[in-house]
């Protein structure tokens, strides 16, 4: 095992099973994950990419991998992969991310499902497959995922998800459909704090926030324990004014216990200037953070990172939701090696250049490559 150690990343995918009898393996399972997460950095985003990357590589492989039967063709790697374990591959990816000792004291971690749309197999009845991340957007480190069939299946996944990663000190943000008391309770238990949005799907509370701010807005927004504060920004043409109304958890409603450890609530007013065209939105908020509107401010607009730094990225740069690959579990493990890939780049300071431009040159150059891999925290 010596030899993986260049690339330390590794040593915690050491204890991997292995899928295969011993009599078919023809190649090391570690190799095989070595290979695969090298290639999704340096741009191949199909089996077929990783084995010609590694045939393209294998002399460079070599330095310090075993190689007994040289680079596994792409029906091997997609075969293996899609007979993994996924949840001890996450675990694997997990004790990773523990051993980088993260302070997330304070800091955003947004958790956001995503469809890949080409995964479906309509041949079996197969959806698509949603994977539901945990991002931390001012570091750029994927803290795990994992894999539901359907958009719904998402709920229930979240607090699981929650259970597997160390959050203590973080603030985690979702979108509507994951406010549900559960979670609430699943992220305070991690000795971290939520942001809710409030919308439909929650009647009861939205209509009690409906009309919370409704009274607020007939005194004028200016009764004493409402506090405001608002940001404006500008680019390309675009002005939008974001304008957040603060106030604490009134104290029935902490009372009665039914969100856990509610403390404050909040009314964002959105107007976006767009070349002239005016649009509107109002956004509602609850919180286990104290009625800070600043505080606040930056963890709701924060969580739209998981969707702008993640999401779009890894369709654009890392061609996520064409992939194809539908046999078993490999789509999740695919989606793993994309968000180490795409983690790691975002952690790279050795070059300056985009994504895309890393990846390129990654490919292109070996000491570039090894600069990535071995620059980077925790490797």
């Amino acid at each position: 095992m010596a030899r993986y150690k260049t690339i330390a990343i590794l040593t915690h995918f050491e204890d991997l099973s292995d899928p295969r009898i011993d009599r078919t393996k023809q190649h090391l399972l570690l190799d095989m994950v070595t290979i695969a997460l090298v290639a999704a950095i340096c741009g191949a985003n199909t089996w077929t990419d990783v084995e010609r990357f590694g045939n393209a590589k294998e002399e460079w492989f070599t330095k310090f991998l075993e190689l007994p039967n040289g680079i596994p063709s792409h029906d091997t790697f997609g075969r293996v992969f899609a007979r993994l374990d996924t949840e001890e591959f996450y675990a694997c990816l997990h004790n990773w991310v523990r051993s980088l000792n993260l302070d997330l004291k304070g800091r955003g971690v947004a958790l956001d499902g995503k469809a890949i749309r080409h995964s479906f197999d309509t041949a079996s009845g197969k959806s698509a497959l949603h994977i539901v991340s945990a991002w931390i957007s001012d570091l750029g480190i994927a803290l795990g995922q994992i894999a539901v069939d359907e958009k719904s299946n998402e709920i229930p996944a979240v607090p699981q998800l929650l259970m597997a990663l160390e959050l203590t000190g973080a603030v985690v943000t979702v979108d509507a459909m994951h406010c549900q008391k559960e979670t609430a309770a699943a992220i305070l238990a991690k000795d971290a704090d939520y942001v809710f949005t409030v919308k439909a799907n929650q009647p009861t509370l939205y209509q009690a926030m409906l009309d919370l701010f409704a009274g607020y807005g007939e005194n004028d927004f200016q009764s004493p324990e409402l506090r405001t504060h608002t940001t404006v920004d500008r680019s390309h043409g675009r002005i939008e004014r974001r304008t957040y109304y603060v106030a604490p958890a009134p104290a029935e409603w902490i009372s009665r216990g039914e969100w856990p450890g509610l403390k404050s609530v909040a009314m964002v007013y959105r107007s976006r200037n767009v070349n002239g065209k005016i649009s509107e939105e109002t956004a509602y908020i609850i919180s286990s953070l104290p009625p800070k509107p600043k505080t606040l401010a930056k963890h709701i607009r924060g969580h739209w990172g998981i969707e702008n730094k993640l999401h779009w990225t890894l369709d654009v740069t890392f061609a996520e939701d064409q992939s194809r690959i539908r046999k078993g579990t490999g789509q999740e493990i695919a989606g793993v090696f994309r968000r180490l890939a795409l983690t790691m780049l975002m952690q790279d300071t050795s070059i300056k250049s985009s994504l895309r431009g890393k990846r390129l040159l990654a490919g292109w150059n070996n000491e570039i490559l090894e600069g990535i891999l071995c620059g980077f925290p925790g490797v």
